[in-house]
């Protein structure tokens, strides 16, 4: 069985995603006369079928386009608090946190995002029917799939959790009481006829209407906070996304609540401050990186979060002072220890389990869409009779708020639990473009490793001249500020580079892959799209 087709090229339409279905989807309604913004929703719907891990309708994301007019648009459709979530919902009588609660269940899902953020994209900037968007992932989910080696292997996994929740096993496991593998046939029924009612009645039916009701009593049955009101008060935030200008290239992100898109902009400009040499694993080059990431990221926890609540500067983060401010202060010749720049906290672990897909339409339209339940599977709960699995995103608040800060006091922190508030985001769909021309779409999953994923694809493809391919292979590393050590993918990094970064005083520890960026880039020689699925997972590049 053929697993992944990695690269793919043509002149009139690209996907790249994590999965073979979704991509073809995607690629057909390219082919249909459907516009990027078409295929974007088709290929995130085919997702929520074939992709339960980070594909969803039960949770959120963001998308970033780019339109043949020129125009930018930065949808923001994050996960929000319900208006009964209270800073201290986590918390045991002595302060501490109650891991199963943030981790499992009703009470960590937030409100979802993914069902009206597709719809409104599709409303502003779509051309195709609404059901014919649709339809492809009703007849998977019904007709059934096969999950690819990593889906399935990602099941048998998480198969303990997903075990505890009646629903999730009625769905995700077989009648022998063992998840599906790739050579079993996985139906749908229940999220076909989701998929079936949202395809005739739109997102009003998910947040007011017959699904709503749906949703609430499952949560009250089950000790959640969310209401039919909060799924009712839902909105998409249309937003302007940040820019900014390296060497010549255009760089365009997402804006809060994406620490991510902010992240990549900081370091981005940041970087400009220097000279860096052609060759992308040289150690004083990589030293740069690790260094900008350390003070980045730094600046993430100390003043990022929900801009409808919180006053971050912004301004002055963006500012070519602060980038200029922070090179200065970096040592050329060894890494400076994380706590001189602020006494150590404890900064929350983020999830790594996201996707993210780019696409590209013959007419110049450019889409880059990252979305995600949080955890793999989310809450590992899923809704009764509908089908589709809740997001875990609650946890991506601060959820101790007497945790120290940055400054070693017990102040809230501007990530804090509020009702109808944004949980802070790494997820950073991000767009090049090279002579106002479209040049790349990118982005990832990875945590709050995705700011320094993206920014090493964007190096490789532009200071370094490497094709897409050679940029999706190179090895990664990442650094977040806390704790103070260099993450290196394991069995990727020759000896005598880590030799040398760990001369100049860094802290390596090898771990698992980082990222899984399946990436567009529009050749400028030539002007094909050039589809690369990154290895690192599985992938399907499809372009014609």
């Amino acid at each position: 069985m053929i697993e992944n087709i990695l690269s793919a090229k043509g002149r009139q339409g690209a996907v790249a995603s994590v999965e073979k279905n979704a991509s073809q989807i995607g690629i057909n309604i390219l082919k249909a006369g459907g516009n990027a913004i078409d295929a974007a929703v088709a290929t995130a719907f085919a997702l929520a079928v074939t992709h339960p891990f980070a594909g969803n309708l039960g949770g959120g994301g963001f998308m970033l386009i780019r339109l043949a007019s020129g125009k930018e648009v930065g949808l923001d459709f994050r996960e929000m608090a319900p208006a009964e979530a209270t800073p201290n919902m986590f918390l045991e009588k002595d302060n501490t946190v109650n891991n199963e609660k943030a981790t499992l269940g009703y009470l960590v899902a937030a409100v979802p995002g993914t069902v009206k953020g597709l719809e409104t994209a599709w409303q502003k900037y779509g051309s195709l029917p609404w059901p014919d968007l649709i339809q492809p992932s009703i007849n998977l989910a019904r007709q059934g799939i096969y999950l690819n080696k990593y889906d399935a292997a990602q099941l048998c996994q998480y198969q303990e959790d997903l075990a505890r929740f009646p629903e999730t096993r009625k769905v995700l496991f077989k009648a022998d009481g063992h998840t599906y593998g790739t050579h079993n046939l996985f139906k749908q029924p229940d999220l076909a006829r989701t998929l079936q009612n949202i395809a005739r009645y739109g997102a009003k039916t998910f947040y007011e209407g017959r699904i709503a009701d749906k949703i609430a009593a499952d949560f009250k049955a089950n000790g959640g906070i969310l209401k039919k009101k909060d799924l009712k008060n839902y909105s998409v935030k249309i937003r302007q996304p940040l820019k900014t200008y390296f060497q010549g290239y255009e760089i365009i992100s997402m804006p809060l609540p994406s620490a991510g898109g902010m992240s990549v902009v900081q370091l981005m400009q940041i970087l400009q401050q220097f000279e860096l040499a052609k060759d992308p694993l040289q150690p004083e080059n990589l030293h740069l990186l690790l260094e900008s990431m350390r003070y980045v990221f730094l600046n993430r926890t100390k003043y990022l979060g929900d801009l409808d609540f919180v006053d971050v500067p912004v301004k002055e983060l963006l500012s070519q002072e602060n980038a200029r401010k922070v090179a200065s202060k970096i040592n050329l010749s060894k890494a400076t220890p994380s706590t001189a720049l602020s006494g150590e906290v404890s900064v929350h672990k983020e999830n790594i389990e996201t996707t993210h897909f780019s696409v590209m339409d013959a007419a110049g339209n450019m889409v880059a869409t990252t979305i995600t339940l949080e955890d793999g599977f989310g809450s590992k709960a899923m809704v009764k009779d509908l089908g589709f699995l809740l997001n875990s995103e609650m946890h991506d608040f601060n959820i101790n708020p007497y945790r120290k800060n940055i400054q070693g006091g017990l102040d809230s922190d501007p990530n804090g639990i509020a009702p109808q508030k944004r949980m802070l985001s790494s997820m950073a769909p991000t767009l090049v473009l090279k002579d106002g021309q479209p040049f790349l779409i990118t982005g990832s999953p990875g945590g709050r490793t995705i700011a320094n994923t993206v920014l090493q694809i964007i190096l490789a493809t532009t200071t370094y001249g490497l094709t897409l391919k050679e940029a999706l292979r190179l090895p990664r590393l990442s650094h977040l500020w806390m704790p103070d050590f260099v993450h290196l993918e394991k069995k990727s990094w020759p000896q005598k580079i880590k030799n040398a970064l760990a001369a100049k005083g860094h802290i390596l520890k090898e771990g698992d892959y980082l990222g899984d960026a399946h990436s567009i880039l529009i050749n400028p020689v030539s002007g094909e799209f050039e589809a690369e699925a990154d290895p690192r997972r599985n992938g399907w590049a499809e372009a014609f």
